[in-house]
């Protein structure tokens, strides 16, 4: 049991809990019971909240409503009126560009530009609104004033600015690519950097907006014009430079030029002027041919001034193989190359600043267009120099043909660079170049073939020949002709290889085309042998035409030697040096029998016998008299003769009469010897005349004038 005590203390305990617990549980009624009213309230405040929001958006949506609706009116009156705005403007375009349009383009393209604009959006808005529109034809009208403005402008730039490329840069541009020192290239500026930008806006604007095209024939036409005028002034500028100084020239480029040109002489493409060098070379050789580098005999003596007089008349001879051969010639070949590659480089040029005007897909055809004139005018040039070799040929004026030799080399030459320009042209103009080509070829082994029947049918026989039988006109002709192919050895080949019919001529290799021109030069020497040979029988004296044969010979077989010929001749006959020795020993032989006539007198086979001391008989004494007589008579006969004929060989000359005089002197001695001191006659100076010394010396004086 829990003690009175305690069970007290714990109820008193429980009694202030409860207590506590009740005050708390009041307090917590009151709160529940204000926060209920504190709801009540803010329920009732809230609902009057809801009824007043309620009212103000009754009242706010229909002005928001109407206030919208204003706003989308303000909106369509200020669209109207821009509407309007913008159509107004149109009404007044012409009004407000007719004065630019009036006053032009020049000076202010941007602007005028700008206007054209604004004319092609009015005209563009009254077809699509109002066709019928007076305003519709005033400004198409103005637009096309515009246009036509524009198409003059770009004329008037065209023209204006467009400049001929003088002869100097020409040159310049020609020569830059042989030049070995690096040098800056030299740059053609066609149209100034303005001037063409002035002229790129036109063209595109007239392309876009003006569908127009015909401009471009306006800028072919111009550029047309500009090249020809370029190509026939450098023509005209190797005619003057050659005629006021001798030879055309090229100043330095450009970067070297700028103040004082200095004058470069022009590098001649292969011009055949080594012929007249080589006739020249004639005149300056002295007797002991020291004088010059020329690859032919020295001419001496007497042959010397026959060789002179008759090289100069061939030079002057309108019918001779050699006629025609001037400077103006080669100057005109010269101008023709330098055209032809002219040409070339003035249409790449073209070319480039035809792509920076003309559309894309119109430049092709612009510029086969605009090169026709020029092309046409070097066509025609070629076709005239085919010509005029057609009619050389006809009279037998075979060096005038020459002159196609280095024209077709620099053709084909060329070629390569000629079909990258023209690609895209026409057929018709790719073409041009390769009929000339083939027209020179054809032209040119007709001159070849003609030539050599020329030198086989030569029928001088009896007129102008050498009465001192030096070598033959036709003899130095035919070598210096065929000197001459040295220099085009591939042309001329080709010239013969295209006229092959055989599958094995279309390869035209090099070396089928150089067997053709040996075998050709083998013709040639042939038939001026065949006529060498004819022409010697024209001579009375056996040994004269000896001399003759040999002269020839020895002048074909020298000059062969000393050129590459004898290696082309070579190539199809080896044994042609050894066989024109073996003609040349042959004539100095024939010529050796001459002297048997004067040495038969005293040789041994004929002179009496006789024993030393017996007196001699009278017909003894008349024999021995006979044989000095015949001796003497015939030594002073034949070296009166002899004397006038003419070796021109130094080496040939000496061998000759060292040869001769040690026959006769040799022969001559023994006779002497023999007979000098016998008593033959009173008067012994009547007839050993000569001592043997005396007899060598006036051999020695052979084959010269002077002496």
């Amino acid at each position: 049991m829990i003690p009175p005590q305690e069970a007290s203390a714990r109820r008193r305990e429980i009694e202030d809990k409860l207590k506590q617990e009740e005050e708390t549980l009041s307090f917590i009624r009151d709160s529940l019971e204000k926060s209920d009213q504190l709801t009540k309230n803010m329920v009732s405040i809230l609902s009057s909240f809801e009824s007043r929001l309620m009212k103000l958006e009754n009242s706010i949506i229909p002005v928001h409503k109407q206030t919208e609706n204003l706003q989308r009116l303000q909106e369509n009156v200020e669209k109207t009126l821009s509407c309007l705005d913008h159509v107004i403007s149109y009404y007044h375009v012409a009004s407000d560009t007719e004065k630019i349009i009036r006053e032009g383009p020049t000076g202010r393209l941007e602007e005028y530009l700008g206007s054209m604009a604004k004319i092609q959006k009015a005209v563009e808005y009254f077809q699509d609104n109002s066709p019928d529109s007076p305003e519709l034809n005033k400004v198409k009208l103005l637009f096309e004033r515009g246009k036509e403005s524009l198409e003059s402008e770009f004329r008037s730039l065209m023209t204006r600015h467009s400049k001929v490329v003088s002869p100097v840069l020409i040159l310049d541009l020609v020569s830059a690519d042989d030049e070995l020192e690096v040098q800056e290239d030299v740059v053609l500026e066609h149209l100034p950097e303005s001037v063409l930008k002035d002229v790129v806006r036109i063209s595109r604007w007239l392309v876009e907006y003006g569908r127009n095209q015909d401009f471009m024939n306006v800028y072919y036409q111009i550029r047309s014009s500009q090249l020809d005028r370029s190509i026939k002034g450098l023509k005209e500028h190797f005619r003057k430079s050659s005629s006021s100084s001798g030879v055309p020239y090229s100043p330095a480029i450009p970067n070297k030029r700028k103040d004082t040109p200095t004058k470069k002489p022009i590098k001649r493409p292969g011009t055949i002027r080594k012929a007249q060098n080589l006739l020249k070379q004639y005149s300056q050789h002295g007797l002991d041919g020291k004088k010059g580098g020329s690859n032919l005999i020295p001419l001496e003596g007497h042959e010397h001034d026959f060789r002179v007089k008759h090289l100069s008349e061939a030079l002057n001879d309108k019918h001779g193989p050699l006629a025609g051969r001037d400077d103006m010639l080669d100057v005109e070949t010269d101008a023709y190359i330098h055209c032809i590659s002219a040409f070339v480089k003035l249409a790449q040029s073209e070319y480039r600043l035809l792509m920076e005007i003309i559309p894309e897909h119109h430049q092709k055809k612009t510029f086969d267009s605009l090169i026709q004139d020029a092309l046409d005018g070097l066509m025609l040039e070629g076709e005239n120099i085919v010509s005029a070799a057609r009619k050389a040929i006809i009279r037998h004026d075979f060096s005038t043909v020459l002159t196609v030799f280095p024209i077709l080399r620099h053709l084909k030459q060329t070629k390569p660079e000629f079909d990258q320009v023209l690609q895209g042209t026409a057929a018709s103009t790719k073409n041009k170049l390769p009929g000339l080509i083939t027209s020179m070829e054809t032209i040119g082994a007709k001159a070849l073939e003609d030539f050599a029947d020329n030198i086989k049918n030569d029928p001088d026989k009896e007129y102008n020949m050498p009465k001192d039988g030096t070598v033959h006109e036709l003899t130095s002709n035919a070598i210096l002709f065929l000197q001459q192919l040295l220099d085009f050895q591939e042309t001329a080949g080709a010239m013969l290889a295209s006229q092959e019919t055989s599958s094995s001529a279309t390869s035209y290799s090099s070396e089928f085309s150089k067997r053709l021109l040996s075998t050709y030069i083998c013709k040639v020497l042939g038939n001026l042998q065949l006529n060498l040979l004819s022409k010697s029988k024209v001579y009375e004296d056996p040994a004269l035409s000896a001399i003759f044969l040999h002269n020839n010979y020895n002048y074909i077989l020298k000059s062969l030697e000393k050129s590459e010929l004898i290696q082309l001749v070579a190539v199809t006959q080896k044994t042609a040096e050894r066989s024109y020795r073996e003609h040349i020993e042959q004539q100095i032989q024939t010529y050796q029998r001459s002297w048997l006539k004067v040495t038969d007198y005293i040789s041994e086979k004929n002179l009496p016998v006789f024993q030393p001391g017996v007196k001699l008989r009278d017909k003894e004494r008349q024999m021995i008299k006979e044989r000095f007589k015949g001796f003497n008579d015939g030594l002073e006969e034949l070296c009166k003769i002899q004397k006038a004929w003419a070796i021109p060989d130094t080496e040939q000359r000496d061998k000759i009469r060292q040869a001769q005089k040690n026959i006769v002197k040799e022969t001559y001695g023994a006779f002497l010897h023999r007979y000098g001191s016998v008593p033959f006659t009173k008067n012994p100076e009547k007839y050993i005349k000569y001592r043997v010394e005396q007899v060598g010396d006036m051999i020695d004086r052979l084959f010269d004038t002077s002496a």
